[in-house]
């Protein structure tokens, strides 16, 4: 019970508010006390109703090798109680004190959720047994009698609420209706169904069900994208109290139970309890470096350790960014049967006035002004995609939809954004609910270099059409291959039909501000690029500027290098490179020209991801025109060891040891190792003092594992000086 006094004040009398005769339920975890005797009126004085047909026991046949859970794919949830998935039979069987006579006799089941179970809300169900199931409605029929024992399936609705029901058997007699005492055992969960093709998240291809449903184990790829880096992520949805955890988070966030039989309504509301932003959610962001009192980002393994203490703690898990915000969304979306997918854009624009287009500001210098320019370009942005029909859009926008819990900008007043169908952003119809546009500019919006003249007016230098969303990709299916779903978001760059989706776009209302009251007039016949050489933590590389002199004129140009080490948010967090340099630029030549950077440059303000940003600018001196390029980098990041020793074989004891060296000049103080693998063992957390330069760290862990088949470890090393470390190893468990 999240807040126990309104709870209380309802125990006295519920508060009414003139509008509703019954308070709002929207609690999966409160109840109601059903009466175990519904009398019809005065009883006679010789009722017995031990004379009547009587429930002695309900079996469930709710292990993870019997039939319901077998057949409702549900058979890896590590809870006791059945889980199944709606609009699909599951089978119980009712011993009662005598053989069960239809003609006299008359019982039904009761399917109740929440505090104030209606049956018009989809919150009181009654199920009369009947002859026949019909598809995707509430139904029983008798299949088996035995003795005093009857065996029943139920079909649930194919739209029914997604959460923990309780169940009562009723019996009717002429006195009464008698039905049996509350029996937590018999709870039954019912979850979304993407293998039946009533329900909204039906998805008709199996090995896609086993990767966006089933499989506990994902990839975030993140770097940049001229050194795109990937890490495995723990989703867990299967772990212990996990699907207690997620259902918390709907009763969290105060959806009405009645609603929760739509994906459209969870995605939505779970995307603004994700983050703690104006509603105490699961994962408070910290984007600045300090991690005081939290978890650094970078050192969580996967999402049930995060779940797991905001469940018992209730308060904000500290701290995440956007892959952690990714991948607990991910484990919420799976672990109610939502297929889902966690996606990274690279270059995701971060438009905070949304007109489709970054503004970068330029001094006299040429150098960007950090006071004008707001907007910024994050290296990387992941978000989730969840797949369902969309019966609130015209036909053709259902399939994947973009959820996104990261806080970035409000939406309807709350930090939410999504579900944003994905069919929708690429033709720019942008119209249709919700937050299409801001989905819309993190993959389309122009980069705009431009300077003030003394006088006032803006001089644009040069605009970008093709920097931002240039490569979104996913985790392939039953692979960890990289699949790039560019596409998906977009048609390709400069095509008639990219063009006519940006003008759809702006059509229905995404701003796009026009260039004309500022002169365009870009430098043609000098061309300039740079590259940044790939490089290791801890060492010196270069980069490299091209002039490429088209025209028949000699130019000299003045270059300014600036290197910034930045959040992979683009936020600079400060400049650690300047070099200025003029070069000259004979008639139709190229000519390239290297600056130097050395580690000790950069290594005492290196942030968790190793990220630089380079901007190049330099200024035609004959001309007065400006040329701009910019590009972010990443550096090489050693990874951790993983190896195993002993059988691997499950319920036997086994070791895992993970091993590190030092790449630093340094030592490396206050470290912490974890490691975590699904099935295989919980998450382990171990803390060194010091790392000396150059030397190597050895953890070994022994454990015992559950689950036979193929499973993964994931490790984390996470200190002051360096973070993003990881190592991963795939095993096969055999059975025992």
């Amino acid at each position: 019970m999240s807040e126990p006094t309104s709870t209380d004040k309802q125990k006295k009398k519920p508060p009414l508010n003139g509008r509703r005769a019954l308070p709002s339920n929207n609690s999966n975890a409160e109840e109601n006390e059903v009466p175990e005797m519904d009398a019809f009126g005065l009883i006679p004085r010789g009722f017995n109703p031990k004379d009547y047909l009587r429930v002695v026991d309900i079996h469930m046949f709710k292990e993870p090798y019997e039939i319901n859970k077998q057949q409702h794919h549900t058979d890896k949830y590590y809870n006791p109680k059945l889980i199944v998935r709606r609009g699909q039979p599951f089978q119980i069987q009712i011993d009662f004190n005598r053989p069960y006579r239809p003609e006299t006799d008359q019982f039904w089941l009761e399917y109740l959720i929440g505090r104030y179970p209606q049956p018009n809300k989809g919150t009181y169900i009654p199920i009369l047994v009947g002859d026949v199931l019909k598809p995707g409605e509430w139904g029983a029929k008798i299949i088996h009698k035995e003795n005093n024992s009857i065996r029943l399936s139920i079909m649930s609705s194919a739209t029914c609420i997604v959460g923990k029901f309780r169940l009562y058997v009723a019996i009717w007699t002429p006195f009464g209706i008698i039905r049996t005492h509350r029996n937590s055992a018999t709870d039954t969960y019912i979850l979304f169904n993407p293998w039946c093709q009533q329900d909204a998240v039906y998805l008709d291809d199996e090995k896609e069900r086993e990767e966006y449903v089933l499989n506990d184990v994902g990839i975030v790829f993140h770097g940049d994208i001229d050194e795109i880096k990937l890490r495995s992520w723990s989703y867990g949805q299967f772990e212990e109290n996990i699907l207690d955890a997620c259902l918390f988070l709907m009763d969290k966030a105060e959806l009405e139970l009645s609603g929760r039989g739509n994906p459209i309504k969870i995605c939505r509301v779970a995307s603004a309890v994700i983050n703690s932003r104006d509603d105490n959610g699961v994962i408070a962001g910290s984007w600045d470096n300090t991690y005081t009192y939290g978890v650094a980002p970078s050192a969580w393994t996967g999402s049930v350790d995060i779940l797991l203490e905001y469940y018992s703690s209730k308060q904000p898990v500290r701290y995440g960014q956007c892959w952690v915000f990714a991948g607990v969304f991910n484990t919420f979306l799976r672990c109610l049967g939502i297929p889902a997918r966690l996606i990274t854009n690279y270059s995701s624009a971060h438009d905070n006035n949304a007109n489709l287009q970054l503004d970068f500001f330029l001094d006299d210098e040429g150098q960007v002004d950090a006071k004008l320019t707001k907007d910024s370009i994050w290296n990387y942005h992941c978000w989730n995609e969840a797949w369902m029909t969309r019966p609130d859009l015209p036909v053709g926008f259902g399939g994947w939809q973009a959820v996104d819990g990261t806080p970035q900008e409000t939406s309807d007043g709350m930090y939410r954004c999504g579900p944003a169908s994905v069919q929708a952003i690429k033709h720019g119809h942008v119209c249709f609910q919700f937050d299409a546009p801001f989905v819309f500019a993190e993959v389309n919006s122009d980069v705009v270099y431009s300077r003030r003249e003394k006088n006032g007016a803006q001089i644009i230098e040069k605009i970008d059409t093709t920097h931002i969303g240039k490569l979104i990709v996913t985790k392939g299916v039953g692979t960890d291959e990289m699949v790039e779903i560019t596409e998906e978001y977009k048609f390709q760059e400069g095509s008639e039909e990219e063009r006519l989706a940006l003008e759809t776009a702006v059509m229905y209302g995404v701003k796009k501000q026009s260039t004309q009251d500022a002169m365009y007039q870009p430098q043609k016949d000098v061309e300039m690029d740079f590259q940044v050489q790939k490089a290791v933590l801890g060492s010196d590389f270069k980069v490299t500027i091209t002039f490429r002199n088209k025209s028949r004129n000699s130019y000299t140009a003045t270059t300014y290098l600036s290197g910034n080490i930045v959040f992979y948010t683009g936020v600079t967090k400060n400049e650690f490179k300047k070099h200025s340099f003029t070069v000259k630029l004979e008639p139709l030549m190229s000519s390239a020209f290297d600056v130097i950077i050395t580690s000790s440059e950069y290594l005492s303000d290196l942030l968790d991801q190793a990220s630089f940003h380079f901007f190049v600018t330099a200024r035609i001196n004959e001309t007065g025109k400006i040329l701009a390029a910019q590009k972010a980098t990443v550096l090489e990041i050693p990874s951790l060891r993983i190896k195993t020793q002993g059988e691997m074989v499950a319920d036997k004891e086994m070791s895992v040891i993970v091993e590190f060296t030092n790449p630093l000049k340094k030592a490396l103080e206050d470290v912490t190792l974890r490691l975590e693998g699904p099935g295989v063992l919980k998450t382990m957390k171990k803390e060194f003092r010091q790392i000396p330069s150059n030397s190597t760290l050895i953890w070994e862990v022994k454990c015992i594992p559950k689950r036979p088949g193929l499973r993964k470890l994931i490790a984390s090393l996470n200190c002051d000086a360096l973070r993003h470390v990881y190592g991963e190893l795939s095993i096969q468990i055999q059975k025992p």
